[in-house]
């Protein structure tokens, strides 16, 4: 694995926290830094975990934009893109041109649904690898990446019906040494999926992601547990639940697998975490950015439409949600009239 190499773009706590154990593999792995750019090219990342312990970690070179990677002549066996989904902001797939070879597997390490088709369009001759993950990780520091116990990922091919044969092989081959670097580093919960579970996957998080992290927001920033454990709330979370359960097999065309949590497991475990963790969207929604709405809440619902479903509740929230955000983005234009 020495002669890997591999870019993080977007080296926030997940990217980084993955490309330190990718690194452990013996990969040579770099970053593209945003605001954490300084520290991290004074001092690496420094990552503190109770199941790998406290190490430091210097990427193999730092970097504080994409053009500087570009220049850097290096050929990307992978890019692995760990930023938010933000479709309706920019295209970040454009920020990758001049860095994607044909030999160039791009690994998406992002929330939501849809966030394939941008760089399948803008690299058609790339392997394009979807990527599922459940990982609590925190950078309460620029350079400083404090990582729990969750370390779930699963990675597939974006392999959809229109790609040939054998570039849906190539995307199957880099995916399972893609994991295996992953599993070399000490990441045993890695698993290399087919194109079809994947998506299953994805549809699956979006339960999660649609139901909590919206109503976090709407109700003033509520905790998971906390709203898991209101008799009302429960009942509008396991709705929202239930319908996007039950409206990915109808999209898909194929059954969740019967291992897949059900909404009912899925809030009983929410109710035992009483870390009072917040959804992202929350965070985001607090700190002033912009909310991954689209991705999670916009791209199912017009996939549904797609297939002639209709997923009411979730229109709900994203009909609320996207005018919440467009207020406070007009009135943030105003007040620097």
């Amino acid at each position: 694995m020495s002669s890997t190499e591999v870019l993080i773009f977007g080296a926030g706590a997940v990217g980084a926290f993955y490309g330190s154990r990718i690194a452990q593999a013996g990969a040579n792995v770099s970053c593209v830094c945003r605001s954490n750019y300084s520290a991290v090219k004074s001092n690496g990342f420094k990552v503190n975990s109770p199941q790998y312990g406290s190490y430091e970690w210097t990427p193999t070179r730092t970097f504080a934009n994409p053009d500087e990677a570009q220049k850097s002549n290096v050929k990307w066996d992978y890019i692995v893109v760990s930023t938010k989904a933000l479709p309706d902001v920019s295209d970040d797939s454009k920020q990758l041109e001049g860095l994607v070879s044909e030999d160039t597997s791009i690994v998406l390490i992002q929330n939501g649904l849809g966030v394939e088709q941008p760089y399948m369009k803008r690299f058609p001759h790339a392997a394009i690898l979807s990527a599922v993950t459940v990982v609590s990780a925190a950078q309460p520091k620029h350079g400083i990446i404090d990582h729990n116990r969750w370390t779930r990922i699963n990675v597939g091919p974006f392999s959809p019906d229109h790609v040939s044969a054998q570039a849906s092989g190539t995307a199957t081959a880099r995916t399972e040494t893609f994991v295996e670097l992953l599993n070399k580093g000490g990441v045993k919960d890695a698993s290399a999926y087919s194109h079809a579970k994947l998506q299953m996957v994805r549809w699956h998080k979006i339960a999660i992601n649609a139901s909590m992290n919206p109503s976090s927001v709407l109700s003033g920033g509520s905790a998971n547990s906390a709203m898991a454990l209101d008799d009302e709330l429960y009942i509008h979370l396991k709705g929202v639940m239930d319908e996007v359960l039950e409206t990915a097999p109808k999209v898909l065309k194929t059954p969740l697998p019967s291992a897949f949590a059900t909404s009912e497991a899925l809030l009983k475990s929410t109710r035992k975490n009483t870390s009072g963790s917040k959804p992202s969207m929350w965070l985001d929604w607090e700190a002033g950015k912009r909310m991954e709405i689209e991705v999670i809440l916009g791209n199912p619902i017009r996939l549904a439409r797609e297939a002639g479903f209709e997923m009411p509740r979730l229109q709900s929230l994203y009909a609320l949600l996207k005018m919440a955000q467009a207020n406070r983005e007009r009135s943030k234009r105003a007040s620097k009239l």
